[in-house]
């Protein structure tokens, strides 16, 4: 069964997101997701007051990253909100942005073993375990939480590159493909194959999502509109092989990066044409978006999640995702 995901970027007033929250709720919306950037507003108040106000959907920080964040407030943060909402609580969790971090000068070192020893510190800490570790990364000397906890949380590890997605596979509990278009999604299959027959995984055993930029209207020019920023944002953090494959060069990508990092958003956002959003997001009318979901499907996901910007109308947008995407897929 194919599940759906929708992911916030927690820049508006705490009210809109959580009304934005609500409405994905009542529509069907099986996952939310909400964004941990330092420039934004803060992730866990975002999800502790979306917690209260929601009944069914599953929540999660998507994602979070060891960089900036030690793991062990990770595993406190979600254990948690776990209690605010009992079985509800997902923890996702990645090497993070590379500009973002760029701009406190935070360096994304030895990023598998960082994420290798992340995930094993949030999930023993979050399940009650009392934590000795002497690890490549991390030191714990009996590190524990000091109230009971309600049920384990599970784990997702956002990837990209080849030994990351196999790292994901091999030991999450769920992976974030962080791509839109089939290609890569494709290609990222054969390295979560390789992670999960590692591990002695099965399909059924791992929650295989696809973290999209996502941007629906009626008229595609409002789409691509909308999704500018936001492709100029990945462009900016892409591997130099993801580029590659889409015939993005390096030099316009470190031109647009540079731009961010300066603040300098009409010059970045320039540099962004067609043909990136169509590398880097699912965009255009609600028949291209079926069309595109339905090749990622196709690959082998099992959850679609629709990332920032939705659209040009966030409340349009996702009554469109609703009436005009679900039925194709949602039986």
């Amino acid at each position: 069964m194919i599940e759906f995901g929708i992911e916030f970027v927690p820049r508006d007033l705490y009210w809109k997101t959580t009304f934005y929250a609500i409405q994905a709720e009542k529509i069907g919306f099986d996952y939310l997701w909400i964004t941990d950037h330092f420039n934004n507003r803060n992730v866990y108040v975002s999800l502790a007051i979306i917690s209260a106000y929601t009944e069914r959907i599953k929540i999660g920080l998507g994602v979070t990253n060891p960089y900036l964040v030690h793991p062990v407030v990770t595993a406190q943060v979600v254990a948690t909100l776990n209690e605010i909402a009992p079985d509800r609580m997902v923890c996702g969790l990645g090497v993070g942005d590379r500009t973002t971090l760029q701009m406190v000068n935070v360096k994304q070192t030895k990023p598998l073993a960082t994420i290798r020893e992340s995930v094993r510190i949030i999930r023993d800490i979050s399940s009650g375990k009392s934590l000795e570790m002497n690890g490549e990364i991390f030191t714990l000397l009996g590190a524990r939480l000091n109230f009971k906890i309600v049920n384990p949380v599970p784990v997702f590890v956002g990837a990209q590159g080849p030994k990351m997605l196999a790292l994901a596979a091999e030991i999450g509990d769920g992976v974030l493909i962080n791509a839109s278009h089939s290609k890569d999604v494709e290609n990222a299959m054969k390295f979560v194959y390789e992670g999960m027959e590692r591990s002695g995984k099965k399909p059924d055993d791992l929650n295989i999502s696809v973290y999209t930029s996502f941007s629906i209207a009626s008229d595609y020019d409002k789409a691509f509109k909308a999704v500018v920023p936001v492709v100029a944002y990945i462009v900016a953090g892409s591997p130099e092989m993801i580029l590659e494959r889409h015939g993005i060069s390096c030099e316009i990508a470190d031109k647009i990066r540079d731009a961010i990092v300066h603040g300098q958003w009409k010059e970045a956002f320039s540099c962004v044409d067609n043909a990136m959003a169509e590398a880097f997001s699912i965009c255009g009318t609600p028949e291209t978006c079926v069309e595109k979901i339905d090749r990622l499907v196709k690959a082998g996901v099992n959850q679609i999640v629709a990332g920032s910007p939705i659209g040009p109308n966030m409340r349009e947008s996702i009554n469109m995702i609703a009436t005009q995407v679900f039925p194709q897929f949602k039986k």
